[in-house]
């Protein structure tokens, strides 16, 4: 891993701790108490991080943490991170008790501070998600003519909508300016970055990064002429479309990453397992219902949350550490 990236980790996890929402979920309990001793709090804290627009992503969560508080009887407050590693680092110092994370930091979540991995998000029946490459000059990528599914353009057997596909085009990023999110992110660095180190390309020192904080951003930049490449979550120009209507036609998605397990939900290990379960059985019973459905839409595209299988989650690690970044 080349030293810009592993700044730009360092000042990930040095910069987790202005989270400012200490005073929200502390439980106070002493490091002499037990287990069994420890009170539950009387407030919590969800942790959400920044897929989207996060002007509006506390907003947009509102009905979720409201119906939170209504269910368990204890306020639940929703706070967008600084960056996706700055909600594993809060959930380990306490500062929040609920993660709506991504699969690497659900995995270091559990790895590092123990929390508890209990839901995995599903998308239209899907429980896995491509990283996909987009680009607004689909004459240098495509090997084919694109094609239009739902509005949108594809080439290169992307429209398969399961990765991988069309990777073989990842070599020609060389020399391009690529907009990607922190390194953190499995679908905005880790895969995408992994590719394209297989195809022989270092991103530090052969491609021009265009740091974006998130997926709709990444998607903006391509659309916008920023980049000539950038690589989200499949498919965040969905994100984008209602502003952007153009969108599907203008960025063209080239290749997807192998599948990356879909985000979830943790909760802390401080929390009594009678909390831990009343808490998943509250968001269970949220994605059920019509109000769940469209605020879970909103917040993170999902269509319901199933139990977690928390060992699908090492492959990501595995990825990441074939990068450096564990």
């Amino acid at each position: 891993m080349g030293t810009t990236i592993k700044r730009a980790v360092v000042a990930a996890l040095a910069s987790a701790v202005l989270l400012s929402v200490a005073a929200c979920g502390s439980n106070g309990a002493s490091g002499a108490q037990t287990k069994s001793q420890q009170k539950d709090p009387t407030s919590l804290v969800l942790a959400l991080v920044p897929s989207q627009d996060q002007n509006n992503l506390v907003t947009t969560a509102k009905p979720l943490t409201d119906y939170l508080s209504k269910q368990l009887g204890i306020t639940v407050t929703g706070v967008v991170s600084k960056d996706y590693q700055a909600a594993v680092e809060a959930m380990g110092a306490g500062q929040a008790q609920i993660g709506f994370l991504p699969s690497l930091q659900l995995w270091q979540a559990n790895s590092k501070y123990g929390a508890k991995v209990v839901l995995q998000t599903v998308r239209n029946g899907n429980i896995t998600y491509p990283a996909q490459f987009m680009t607004n000059n689909p004459n240098k990528y495509c090997s084919d003519k694109p094609v239009e599914r739902d509005g949108k353009l594809f080439c290169n057997g992307a429209d398969a909508k399961k990765g991988p596909a069309g990777l073989s085009a990842v070599s020609k990023i060389k020399g391009a300016k690529v907009a990607m999110l922190g390194a953190a992110s499995p679908a905005g660095y880790i895969y995408p970055v992994l590719d394209m180190k297989n195809k022989g390309i270092d991103v530090d020192k052969d491609v021009t990064p265009v740091p974006v904080t998130a997926n709709d951003a990444s998607v903006l930049a391509v659309y916008n002429g920023d980049a000539e490449v950038g690589f989200s979550y499949w498919d965040a120009r969905d994100l984008v479309k209602k502003d952007k209507p153009d969108v599907g036609q203008k960025v063209v998605v080239f290749a997807l990453s192998e599948e990356i397990p879909n985000d979830g939900v943790a909760v802390s290990k401080d929390l009594s397992p009678a909390l831990q379960t009343k808490i998943t059985n509250a968001l269970e019973h949220f994605a059920d219902t019509a109000q769940g459905t469209k605020a879970l839409q909103s917040i993170y595209s999902i269509t319901k949350l199933a139990p977690a299988d928390p060992k699908s989650l090492t492959v990501v690690a595995d990825a990441a550490n074939k990068l450096g970044l564990q």
